[in-house]
């Protein structure tokens, strides 16, 4: 069976985190870490390049495939940072209202800055997904 293709790496997350720009995406990047850290209360790990995970989950899907991976995250990208929550975030104890600006996928969030963002929100939005990770 094939391993994840992006795995945790020893790489610095402090040094990941300085070399993200524009300067105002490094800053929300450096509260993000900050505010997961807290959160999971585990320290961030650089997963693959650019993936700035917490914690840790086995799963196991219906094919048998299985693996682990962080249980929240979060990744600088070019147009938006995006927010890893590994739920479905169609699920009902998952409340996005009143979240801010934002697009979504499945299981993420695409943010351009967390001014666009009520935080509070984010930081129970996180915490629920959490719970609802380690649940399934």
């Amino acid at each position: 069976m094939s391993q994840n293709k992006t795995q945790p790496t020893k790489s610095n997350v402090t040094a990941f985190l300085e070399a993200v720009s524009p300067p105002q995406k490094r800053e929300d990047c450096r509260t993000l870490a900050t505010l997961m850290q807290e959160i999971t209360c585990e320290k961030p790990i650089l997963w693959g390049k650019s993936i700035v995970g917490f914690g840790s989950h086995s799963y196991r899907y219906v094919s048998g495939r299985k693996g682990t991976w962080f249980l929240s995250g979060f990744s600088p990208r070019k147009n938006a940072i995006t927010l890893y929550l590994f739920c479905d975030l169609d699920h009902p104890a998952l409340a996005l209202d009143n979240l801010g600006n934002y697009k979504r996928g499945k299981g993420c969030l695409y943010i351009k800055t967390l001014a666009d963002i009520n935080v509070d929100v984010l930081k129970r939005l996180i915490e629920k997904a959490i719970v609802l990770t380690k649940t399934h």
